[in-house]
């Protein structure tokens, strides 16, 4: 199965879910304020600059060296993933697959910074690792994250770790400040060349992007109601970058997507995810979704 085939065939599945279900009345998409009196590493204007923007950006959090073990790490995925028959979008939800994933997640440099946005109690339900390759004529289209979930209230935050170097030669993420602040905006269909299958329109009314550079081994974070996405690559520079999906428990699954999560710090007493142990090898299974989830939730989840 072609790799265009196969981005088709997700893109349908998920509007067909969009169609079939109503978890999407049972969400409430508000962005509320964070309120952290005593951070553990990111300040207080840092944080306001997340309430009034809906990120932060150019947190450095890993060496040089642990940056080059990332990126080895990422290589030999996308070798396996690439025998698969897959594209660089394709490594999505193996945190409980993987455990040098799984240890990323956990990091408790990475869980600090997240403390001090949603508090000690820390889930990390997802990761998506995005590849767009030299010259990749594909764009992710503009887009707020919470609009593809079924959870509840709105209060997931992604951190976003390079793995390359980004900027805007590669097609480094941009943002939309203060978009996450607006509630759900209006969105289309979008077309072939697209990684996911719905963008926002009239996105020029909304401001002037930010572009989110990074060096390898650092990170962002964005809300999930954030505007964001990028362009085709048309450097000859390859530009990864891996999400991390963290919330706290009072964020709800309205569906069973709090199964392939890994409770990383305190306790869930909500008991609505379950806390995966890390896994004793590094497996791409392609059916490793679709056997926690069934085939449409597996096809669909991370976006």
């Amino acid at each position: 199965m072609s790799s265009k085939y196969r981005i088709k065939q997700l893109k349908v599945k998920i509007m067909k879910e969009v169609k079939l279900t109503d978890w999407q009345s049972k969400r409430d998409l508000r962005f509320t304020d964070v309120k952290t009196d005593a951070p553990k590493k990111i300040s207080h204007e840092q944080i306001a600059d997340y309430n009034h923007n809906g990120f932060i950006s150019g947190l450095a959090i890993f060496s040089e060296t642990e940056a080059r073990d990332h990126l080895d790490f990422f290589d030999t995925l996308m070798q396996e993933n690439n025998q698969n028959g897959n594209d660089g979008y394709a490594i999505n939800g193996y945190q409980t697959a993987c455990k040098d994933l799984w240890d990323i997640c956990t990091n408790s440099r990475i869980l600090d910074t997240v403390e001090d946005i949603i508090g000690p109690d820390i889930i990390c339900w997802g990761t998506h690792f995005f590849c767009k390759m030299p010259y990749d004529t594909k764009h992710v289209p503009w887009h707020q994250d919470a609009s593809y979930w079924p959870l509840t209230p709105s209060n997931t935050v992604t951190a976003w770790l390079a793995i390359d170097d980004v900027d805007e030669e590669n097609s480094a993420m941009c943002f939309i400040p203060g978009t996450h602040r607006l509630g759900h905006l209006d969105w289309k269909t979008s077309n072939e060349d697209a990684v996911l299958s719905r963008e926002i329109t009239q996105i020029d009314s909304y401001g002037k992007p930010f572009s989110n550079n990074l060096k390898a081994g650092q990170i962002s974070l964005h809300a999930d109601m954030l505007a964001h996405g990028s362009s085709p690559n048309t450097s000859a520079r390859r530009r990864c970058g891996l999400t991390i999906r963290y919330a706290p428990p009072t964020v709800v699954p309205l569906t069973n997507w709090g199964k392939n999560a890994i409770i990383c710090r305190g306790e869930d007493p909500s008991g609505n995810w379950t806390d995966n142990p890390r896994p004793e090898s590094n497996s791409l299974d392609p059916n490793h979704l679709n056997n926690i989830f069934g085939e449409d939730m597996g096809q669909g989840l991370g976006k």
